[in-house]
């Protein structure tokens, strides 16, 4: 495995790459260097990071895996939907994938996304508007909101 660190205006971002895939973007608390990438794929990826910080890309095209059931899997690609700018709450996210009763089991497959960003589970809210459940601290999610609304040139959250 593959890891290179990017300096992002969320901090720094762990990436990793295994056998031709990026396998987590993940926001680290601590400082660490931050060497360039040695991959072309981690190259590309912290290039794509570049453009969507810049407010230039808005969806990302990459190979990604992660490791999950299949309903982790089932949730991530629904995540994968919320279109950029754009927010779900928790109970529509269940709604859309037929499972009304089970919003703490995708809650929980939220949390279990690793690739934060490219997978836009910051895109998922409450369904009373407020920034719950984000594993890298609800400080980053509000930023990510933020930095999305201003590109889209919208001054509120708007649902998916």
């Amino acid at each position: 495995m593959q890891a290179a660190y990017y300096k992002s205006p969320i901090g720094i971002l762990r990436i990793t790459e295994e056998d031709g895939f990026i396998t987590s973007i993940y926001a680290l608390d601590e400082e660490h260097e931050v060497p360039l990438p040695k991959t072309p794929l981690l190259k590309e990826a912290a290039k794509q990071l570049d453009e969507y910080f810049e407010g230039i890309r808005k969806d990302f095209d990459l190979p990604l895996k992660q490791q999950g059931s299949g309903f982790q899997q089932g949730v991530w690609n629904e995540l994968s939907r919320i279109g950029y700018g754009k927010t779900i709450s928790y109970l529509q996210q269940s709604k859309f994938l037929n499972n009304p009763l089970g919003i703490r089991a995708i809650a929980s497959a939220n949390g279990k996304n690793h690739l934060l960003i490219v997978v836009p589970c910051h895109r998922v809210i409450g369904t009373d508007g407020s920034l719950t459940g984000f594993g890298c601290g609800i400080w980053r999610k509000k930023w990510l909101l933020e930095h999305e609304q201003r590109v889209m040139g919208v001054g509120q959250m708007t649902m998916f």
